[in-house]
Order: C-alpha cells, then sequence, then structure tokens
C-alpha cells in the first residue's frame, strides 16, 4: 500500500479499524487465479504475536479449499468520502485547490488457518453475532433459534482465520490541509450526513 508518512495510520487507528463491526474482502493467490469473497470478520488479539481475524464461508465457496500461495490477505475498508476543493478556505484566497478522496483502510496479512470444527465454528458465530448485535434493544442471540436449525446451519459452513503477520494502514483524512480547510472539510461532510467520515477527520488532526 502507497503511504506517505503523513497518511500513516497510527495504533488507534489500526485497533479501530480491526475491532469494529465490519466487512472485509479476504484476498487469496491459488493454483486457479485469485479469489476474493466479502466476509464478516472479529478481531481476536490474543493469538499469536499479532492477533488474529476470524470468519466463516459457505462450505460451497471453493476459497476455503483452494490451498493458499503465500500470505493471505484481508483488505479492512474505514469511512471514505469525496472532498469537493469548495468546502476549503482556500480556494476563496488562491483557488489553487483540486477534489481528493478521503478513506482510511488497512491491508492485514497473514497466514490462512481453516476450521471445518463445530465446536469453533459455534464459538466464531456467537461471538460474530455478539459483537454486530450489540447496542440493539432487543439483540438476537444464537440461543433464539432452535438447536437443531444451528447445527444444521454449522454444517453449511466453514472456519477462516487469518494469523495476521503485518499490517499495511492508511488514514488519508486531509492531514495535509491547512487548519481552515480541514474545519470546511468537516462541516461540508457533516452537512451531507457523513459523520463517521467528518469524525475521521477530525480525530486526526489531533496532536
Amino acid at each position: 500500500m502507497y503511504t506517505p508518512a503523513h497518511f500513516a495510520a497510527g495504533p488507534g487507528a489500526i485497533r479501530d479499524l480491526l475491532a469494529r463491526p465490519a466487512a472485509a474482502n479476504l484476498v487469496t493467490m491459488t493454483s486457479q487465479g485469485m479469489l476474493a469473497t466479502l466476509l464478516p470478520f472479529v478481531f481476536d488479539p490474543s493469538v499469536g504475536e499479532s492477533g488474529a481475524l476470524h470468519t466463516h464461508v459457505a462450505r460451497n465457496n471453493a476459497q476455503w479449499s483452494e490451498p493458499v500461495i503465500g500470505e493471505a490477505l484481508i483488505i479492512i475498508p474505514g469511512a471514505d468520502a469525496y472532498v469537493s476543493p469548495s468546502w476549503y478556505a482556500s480556494k476563496a484566497e488562491h483557488g489553487r485547490v483540486v477534489p481528493t478522496w478521503n478513506y482510511t483502510a488497512a491491508h492485514v496479512y497473514g497466514e490462512l488457518v481453516i476450521h471445518d470444527d463445530p465446536v469453533w465454528l459455534a464459538r466464531q458465530v456467537r461471538r460474530l453475532t455478539g459483537v454486530n448485535e450489540a447496542g440493539f434493544d432487543q439483540p438476537w442471540s444464537v440461543d433464539d433459534a432452535p438447536e437443531r436449525y444451528i447445527s444444521g446451519q454449522l454444517r453449511a459452513i466453514v472456519g477462516l482465520e487469518l494469523v495476521i503477520t503485518r499490517i499495511e494502514a492508511k488514514a488519508k483524512l486531509s492531514q495535509n490541509r491547512p487548519d481552515a480547510d480541514i474545519d470546511g472539510v468537516v462541516a461540508g461532510l457533516t452537512a451531507r450526513g457523513q459523520a463517521e467520515s467528518a469524525a475521521d477527520v477530525e480525530r486526526a488532526r489531533r496532536p
């Protein structure tokens, strides 16, 4: 990932990307070519030196059964947004401004481990559900469904664990603009209802 020093994501931004409820693209190189699947995941910091990402795929998805050549990659996107130069105070001063795109993203590399084990899968599904149901007034639990039904659903999926070896992460959030321009970006994004992107820009300007 091309990452100028002023756009390098710090440990806090990386931690937020790994820990928040989200889906990400798993990309693997195989003898059949590159394969990719968008999957929800949960981060487990207790695995190995750098933690692991846990997810699952449909048993009929060939990606889990095709041996991986080299490292596997999970691409985790954060909030992203178009930035209009009309939001910059600099536009009125000298006009030397152009549009850009703000975003955060992490490329997480590691060894892909297959878990075709109902106990591991049940634990992963429960944790994934718990992370995503948090904050609901009446959160759904795996135990709300009949046990026999859940057992059948677990037989239809296979667990995946990416044991992390390295992370490349970027937070391109207007850090290279003057404070007055950043104020305009925050205001512009907020006015367009892009509160998450606006909050990311505001956080990135803090020392």
